[in-house]
């Protein structure tokens, strides 16, 4: 077998990326890279390989390639198609709609996908001759979903146009493939590029025909309604990053180290308008936090939710686990986010020798809140949950906002009233209710448990009237 094949599935952003080598050659690609490259390096030189050229599926909003960082390492050509490559402020190559690269005995052929965006393009792989052994189809197919085609719709790009596009590139071009032809997409389960994406990692072009909603049998005018229906608000930074992926910029350092600041370097860095993010769960949060801060925990998925309450130009200040602190500096950076001043040093002597700058979070259980919605005539209870999670029931009376959209429709609620805010479980309730806090909320809570806890215990559901 002279294949080399690797999948790297990124958890905490749902991102897979590939490397492609033929061991006889010792020739070698990596397809839609992660902005800390550090692994396929190292399974390059283990496997003697050089990694030559970078493809790129498109340009993706959900995280910062890493194309620029590997190719300033290996000196390899990146790689798009040619609608990608003639928007690009680097030099590419461009591949046209069928060119194929050979490596050896096993060749790539580029195959143009418009429809999640329109310089999708998805890569088949042949290990020997004309049978393909898989294909590497970026955001156009998922295991058990589609890309979505109403990402671009800031640019002036519309869901419809682009969701007969997707159409087409799915059945012409994809659905074209043998079954058997093993699919890898470019995300799993939790990326907000679709809305009902599976666990698994890969499949097969027969398995997805039999069970892909998506893929039943239907006109393109049903597809295209059925795709962009229930789809979540696209993070805030989702623009950001898919702008700054065509541009040139400085790369990412993932081997430096982070600053650390003394408490009053923190609080002077937050008063020149620093944002303190806290990492630690939210228990520990709720305890005690510099006052100000948002809280994200570093055990979920950290730079997104990071990135879908403050903006890409923020400079921010990290209270972490102690230890933590390039993780989570390494996690911002892989979404763009590169304005990390530094961490506090020593977190707990700090709050113990600051107790004026210090401030707990308040947290309700169930109990709590139904006592809350009985005596407060002015309670507004917001759910941060998105399209496929309210649609199952939320609280009565509850405003429906999600996460993403949180900070832009702040105008929505009263900056006044007495607020408890709930999402499934509790841990985008603490980032949502930390995130208002900060910007001025008097009186914030949320949820412990969440929706989960409220219905297990048996609280009043009723069926949404909209959600945005």
């Amino acid at each position: 077998m002279t294949m080399f094949f690797r999948q790297y599935y990124l958890a905490c952003l749902s991102h897979a990326s590939y490397m492609i080598g033929d061991s006889s050659t010792g020739r070698a690609v990596v397809v839609d890279p992660q902005r800390d490259v550090s692994q396929y390096l190292a399974d390059a030189k283990e496997n003697g390989l050089t990694i030559e050229r970078i493809f790129e599926t498109h340009f993706h909003a959900d995280f910062l390639s890493g194309h620029l960082e590997l190719q300033a390492v290996t000196g390899a050509d990146i790689v798009y198609g040619t609608v990608g490559a003639e928007r690009t402020e680097f030099p590419v190559v461009a591949m046209r709609d069928g060119e194929r690269y050979s490596l050896g005995s096993v060749t790539l052929e580029v195959r143009n996908t418009p429809g999640h965006t329109p310089e999708s393009v998805s890569i088949v792989v042949y290990e020997h001759g004309d049978t393909p052994y898989g294909v590497l189809t970026g955001d156009t197919m998922f295991i058990g979903d589609v890309g979505r085609p109403d990402l671009l719709s800031a640019f002036g790009a519309t869901a419809t146009d682009l969701g007969k596009q997707l159409y087409h590139s799915l059945h012409h071009k994809l659905l074209t493939l043998p079954d058997t032809t093993k699919v890898y997409p470019a995300h799993g389960a939790g990326s907000a590029c679709g809305k009902n994406l599976s666990t698994e990692t890969v499949s097969t072009i027969g398995e997805q025909r039999r069970t892909n909603y998506a893929l039943a049998p239907m006109s393109e005018e049903e597809f295209v309604k059925v795709v962009t229906e229930g789809q979540a608000a696209a993070p805030l930074y989702f623009s950001f990053a898919a702008v700054r992926n065509r541009m040139k910029r400085d790369v990412f350092d993932e081997s430096g180290s982070t600053t650390m600041l003394s408490f009053d370097e923190v609080l002077k860095a937050q008063q020149s308008g620093a944002v303190i993010v806290d990492s630690r769960e939210p228990n520990e949060f709720a305890l005690g936090h510099v006052k100000g801060s948002i809280n994200v925990g570093l055990s979920g998925r950290f730079a997104e939710y990071s990135g879908e309450v403050i903006t890409s130009d923020t400079k921010v200040v990290l209270v972490c686990p102690s230890g933590t602190e390039n993780e989570a500096r390494i996690r911002l950076g892989r979404i763009g986010f590169d304005n990390v001043i530094g961490a506090l040093r020593d977190a707990e002597n700090a709050f113990v020798s600051n107790p004026n700058h210090i401030a707990q979070a308040s947290r309700l259980t169930v109990e709590q809140l139904r006592e809350r919605r009985d005596s407060v005539t002015n309670l507004q209870v917001v759910d941060v949950r998105g399209p496929g999670e309210v649609a199952s029931g939320t609280i009565p009376g509850a405003e429906l906002i999600q996460l993403p959209t949180l900070v832009t429709r702040l105008g929505e609620l009263d900056l006044d009233a007495p607020t408890v805010v709930f999402c499934a479980g509790g841990y985008r309730s603490s980032i949502a209710a930390s995130a208002l806090r900060q910007r001025g909320f008097k009186d914030v809570s949320d949820l412990i448990g969440g929706f989960g806890a409220w219905q297990s215990a048996g609280g009043e559901v009723t069926q949404p009237v909209g959600a945005h």
